[in-house]
């Protein structure tokens, strides 16, 4: 994520603080998926952009965020290969839990389910879809550092990632309750042409 984007010391809301400790949560899109015909929805593949850039999200996580301690991702195939790609850059595996629940979710079916992680969990990682995951980061930023709400309300595309910091528990998430820290979207590199 871009230096000018991250949080100054003094504002770090990841810190604890008199209201408590503050938690992250942060959104993957699916990497870029094929459609191969005949094949249902829920049983599309990543395509060939798809299976380079999930470990780049990957690599980017690891830099920035670290493991999250937990993992929600929906049960489709392409959320399942974008999240098995990008944890294999992490230096030690989350919990993770196939949530049917996130497949074609809208922002109030992800809430939702973000309201019932447990307290303990201070970064929970959902691997889902749009339109729901951007939908999502513009309900719960009511604030943002530099430009990072402007660039998901412009386009939230596959492989993108959102970090929203949080303070008290995940319950009492809401509008306008986190701070959109970062926004990024990793690319893998093409290999060479054949």
């Amino acid at each position: 994520m871009r230096h000018r984007d991250r949080v100054p010391e003094e504002q770090d809301v990841r810190s604890a603080g008199p209201e408590g400790p503050a938690h992250r949560l942060v959104l993957l899109r699916h990497a870029k998926s094929a459609w191969p015909d005949g094949v249902p929805d829920h049983d599309r593949p990543l395509g060939p952009r798809g299976l380079r850039d999930a470990p780049e999200a990957g690599r980017l996580l690891a830099r920035t965020v670290g493991a999250p301690d937990l993992v929600l991702c929906s049960p489709a195939r392409r959320t399942r290969q974008t999240w098995d790609l990008a944890a294999a850059e992490l230096d030690r595996v989350p919990r993770l839990r196939h949530d049917p629940r996130l497949y074609a979710a809208d922002a109030q079916d992800l809430l939702d389910v973000v309201r019932e992680v447990p307290s303990e969990v201070g970064t929970l990682l959902l691997v889902g879809h749009n339109p729901g995951m951007e939908e999502l980061a513009l309900l719960l930023a009511g604030a943002a550092v530099g430009d990072a709400l402007e660039r998901v309300r412009t386009k939230f595309p596959t492989s993108a990632v959102a970090v929203l910091s949080l303070r008290g528990p995940w319950p009492d998430l809401g509008r306008g309750t986190a701070l959109l820290t970062d926004v990024a979207v990793p690319r893998g590199q093409p290999g060479p042409a054949r």
